[in-house]
């Protein structure tokens, strides 16, 4: 069985983008309404990594780098300004779909274990997930015009 890989990819996918909403709430202290909601989606990342040791515990895991290769690949320094902003949100969008599409496949998973443990898991997670990437969606849009057609 390969469920242990895509176990592992969850969680390290959820505290990369953990790592990374917090991060980009950091760099955007003076943003307030970004810092906030990303400090606060960082924590949600987190409480995701952790809500999954039941099944890790169940069913074991194996770590994978693609989630942190993504990260390194996408975060490489503080980028100033309103592109600096949409590409921060860009990256994190691209993320935060990785997470959202490997819990898909978990899903899909404990649906054919018949696992309720973790379809329990997958429904709290995944719904926080959808959230984070609907916020992003329109803090995109809400960036983008200003970003790409006010030069500064």
């Amino acid at each position: 069985m390969h469920l242990p890989t895509y176990l592992g990819m969850q969680e390290h996918a959820e505290r990369t983008l953990g790592a990374a909403f917090a991060s980009v709430a950091e760099a955007r202290e003076a943003e307030s309404d970004i810092a906030v909601l990303a400090e606060r989606m960082a924590g949600q990342c987190t409480a995701h990594a952790a809500r999954l040791r039941p099944a890790v515990e169940r069913y074991g895991k194996h770590d994978d780098e693609e989630p942190e290769r993504l990260r390194v690949s996408e975060f490489s320094g503080e980028r100033a300004g309103g592109l600096g902003l949409l590409r921060d949100l860009h990256d994190l969008y691209v993320l935060a779909h990785f997470v959202d599409i490997t819990w898909t496949v978990v899903q899909q998973t404990a649906q054919g274990l018949r696992d309720e443990m973790l379809l329990d898991i997958v429904a709290e997670c995944q719904d926080e997930t959808a959230q984070q990437v609907r916020w992003l969606t329109t803090r995109i849009k809400a960036a983008a015009p200003q970003a790409l057609l006010v030069a500064r």
